[in-house]
């Protein structure tokens, strides 16, 4: 039967988090299929109700990391931080000795902030996860960050269970049922394709790509190629900011085997302050992890900001790109750029665990679409900022650094990078066979 995990905070919005309760039973009723559900209270003071299985007592008994005798004292942000390292613990648990097919929670601001946070840590990539919050329709990158997590906009306050509210909650039990359902089903076809298959299937290689607008024509070529002539499984991340740690969390989870971190640009914005900016951790984890890596500099000529009135002050006498009326682009500084390579190359001196297996690719003739001669952001002087930054910086290095006078989306580029990578594989694994 499903087993779902249901989170909210009791003190607060008992009668929502109830009636959500209510409504998983009425569809496991509907549908005359059992179902679990597994209540975590994870408000700030104890609530007693037969529906609930981990109260709020036994949640600090067991899970709090020190003492919660004053947990009532603390300033609400505090509390908040307490409890997601609580509900953290025993959700990670729970996944750990149980098969758990899906996570739901509601709540407010505060509810989503401890929820999303328990979702982003706990739950792996794949499990179905639901919230329905009051802060879905705003500024969800926190919320959501690199995970699967689906928001559900609440459209009322969770503030009592009216009649609006109540056809949201409704909806959102039957979400949350049917992923439920569906992803238990996949998981018992992947158990019984196993226990069938005599012979081990033959395991794809799976390779993590980054993309950007401006450099698609180079990842759609590589992804074709890899696919077509490698029998390659590929993954490609749009390079918002959230886009690189979602491939590197994948990398770190074991889900990755090669990297073509073909796009960088993720670095310029958090150099430049721009709204696509990636963590100050970006590169370490595959680096880290030691699997065929080739880095390069796709669309680092340019740093993502909102609409047009809202580029920052100081930023004024930039040359500046209408993409669309919700992003502007600005075109790299010679200095920004050179802080993208100081950037990349501290990362491969303190985080390569094999050397031999990652490589820099420089592409000359332009690192985007608008980047090449003629276009709006050709600089090539600037550009050169950041090339020879890297390779002075690698000289002597057992990172092996490719020069190459064409552009980032030339097909010869395209289809050369993407066989070094593979080449990589080779070399790290002892074989491959290209069909």
């Amino acid at each position: 039967m499903p087993r779902i995990i249901l989170l909210g905070t009791l003190d607060t919005k008992r009668a929502e988090v109830l009636y959500l309760y209510n409504q998983l039973r009425q569809n496991a009723t509907r549908f005359s299929m059992p179902l679990e559900i597994i209540l975590i209270d994870c408000g700030r003071q104890a609530v007693t109700d037969d529906a609930i299985t981990i109260n709020h007592t036994d949640l600090l008994t067991k899970y709090a990391p020190g003492d919660s005798t004053s947990l009532l004292s603390l300033p609400r942000g505090q509390v908040i931080e307490f409890l997601i390292s609580c509900v953290t613990r025993c959700v990670t648990e729970l996944l750990q000795t149980m098969e758990i097919h899906g996570i739901i929670g509601t709540g407010g601001s505060g509810g989503t902030s401890l929820i999303s946070a328990v979702m982003r840590t706990a739950a792996p990539i794949g499990l179905p996860k639901l919230i329905v919050s009051t802060i879905a329709s705003g500024n969800t990158g926190p919320v959501v960050g690199e995970c699967d997590i689906t928001l559900m906009y609440s459209v009322v306050d969770i503030a009592g269970t009216n009649q609006l509210l109540r056809e949201v909650l409704e909806n959102a039990a039957g979400a949350i049922f049917g992923m439920a359902s569906t992803y238990q089903y996949r998981l018992g076809q992947n158990r019984t394709r196993s226990a069938q298959d005599s012979r081990p299937e033959e395991k794809k290689t799976r390779v993590g790509i980054t993309m950007f607008g401006v450099t698609t024509p180079c990842v759609d070529r590589v992804r074709r190629h890899l696919e077509d002539i490698y029998f390659v499984e590929v993954y490609v991340f749009h390079a918002t900011g959230h886009g690189g740690k979602a491939m590197e969390r994948l990398v770190e989870e074991g889900h990755l085997d090669a990297i073509l971190d073909i796009t960088t640009t993720e670095i310029c914005d958090l150099i430049a302050g721009g709204t696509m900016s990636c963590e100050i951790s970006r590169l370490e984890t595959t680096l880290r992890c030691g699997i065929p890596n080739i880095i390069s500099v796709g669309a680092t000529d340019m740093v993502n900001f909102g609409p047009v009135d809202r580029v920052p002050h100081q930023y004024g006498n930039r040359k500046l790109l209408v993409h669309n009326p919700n992003v502007t682009l600005m075109r790299t500084s010679a200095a920004e750029c050179r802080k993208v390579g100081d950037f990349i190359l501290d990362k491969l001196d303190r985080f390569a665990q094999d050397r031999s297996i990652v490589e820099v690719w420089l592409p000359r003739g332009g690192v985007s679409s608008i980047g090449t001669a003629g276009s709006a952001f050709a600089e090539a002087d600037v550009d050169a900022a950041l090339a020879d930054t890297l390779r002075s910086g690698l000289k002597d290095s057992q990172v092996r650094v490719v020069s190459d006078e064409r552009d980032i989306n030339d097909d010869g580029f395209a289809l050369d990078i993407a066989d070094q990578l593979m080449a990589l594989v080779v070399k790290r694994s002892g074989n491959f066979t290209a069909h």
